[in-house]
């Protein structure tokens, strides 16, 4: 379960960087203050610069404490849609890890109790018995053996067509799930660069002004970069998770075709048995 978390492993490793330098530049502002002072006059204010730096030691905390939610709120309205925005295309990649690792799975797609029951249903001639058996499957691949075994008295040719025909549309079901990472890799990186764009517009409207406002405009520019990196940090683990599950359908379906087709290959002597 620990891969479900990465992205948010990923951010939460980016916003203690920048916190810490945060600390990184206060610190040596607080540590260069004294140097250009003559040192009769350091000497003098030795005590009122030790009250000092232990008053606005808390203010110096709770700002960097507070560097990601000043980017979060003080970037307008646009801004903090735009981070809901990513946010939720986060969380819709969790939700889409989550619902692929349960149901991209063999025992999910053609069960091995399935195969085992139309298996001895087979070696009895009993055609009827086995199709019950995957009419009250909803897998896959009881899907697929159900086409086959309802056109059992239409000859083999019909049957093998009906069963191409009904895997060709479980791998469409399946591969229309999996494009989901595909969407969500493409908006996420989207939502970023046009955070980026907005933070860009907002730090040039400071500029434009008059004398800027540094603390605004380090604001703005956070914001430009802080939405490319949300995004980039959920667009590469879409990307790759959509290629990891791709492949590994298509690796059950190759060997669903094959089980289907030896179950079925003797259809050609089975005799119908009605009662």
């Amino acid at each position: 379960m620990k891969k479900f978390h990465v992205p948010f492993i990923l951010a939460t490793c980016m916003m203690l960087a920048s916190i810490s330098a945060s600390y990184g530049q206060e610190a040596a502002a607080d540590a260069a203050a004294p140097a250009v002072e003559a040192p009769a006059a350091a000497d003098a204010a030795a005590p009122a610069n030790a009250i000092a730096a232990s008053a606005d030691a808390p203010k110096a905390a709770s700002g960097g404490d507070s560097v990601f939610y000043q980017v979060l709120f003080g970037s307008g309205a646009l801004g903090f849609l735009l981070w809901l925005a990513l946010f939720g295309a986060m969380g819709f990649y969790v939700y889409l890890l989550v619902d692929s690792s349960i149901l991209v799975r063999p025992s999910k797609i053609m069960p091995q109790t399935l195969i085992n029951s139309v298996e001895a249903a087979m070696k009895e001639g009993d055609v009827v018995k086995a199709l019950q058996f995957c009419e009250n499957d909803p897998t896959p691949m009881a899907n697929i053996l159900s086409a086959g075994f309802s056109h059992v008295e239409e000859g083999f040719e019909v049957i093998e067509q009906a069963i191409s025909t009904a895997a060709d549309m479980e791998i469409e079901r399946m591969n229309q799930k999996l494009t989901w990472f595909s969407v969500d890799s493409n908006i996420a990186p989207m939502l970023g660069l046009l955070g980026t764009v907005q933070g860009m517009i907002m730090a040039f409207s400071n500029l434009a002004g008059g004398a800027p406002d540094f603390g605004v405009l380090a604001t703005n520019i956070s914001q430009a970069l802080w939405t490319t990196a949300a995004g980039l940090v959920t667009a590469i683990p879409c990307v790759c998770t959509f290629y990891i599950f791709r492949n590994k359908s298509n690796r059950i379906v190759l060997q669903m075709e094959a089980i289907t087709m030896e179950l079925v290959k003797d259809l050609r002597n089975v005799e119908v048995v009605t009662e």
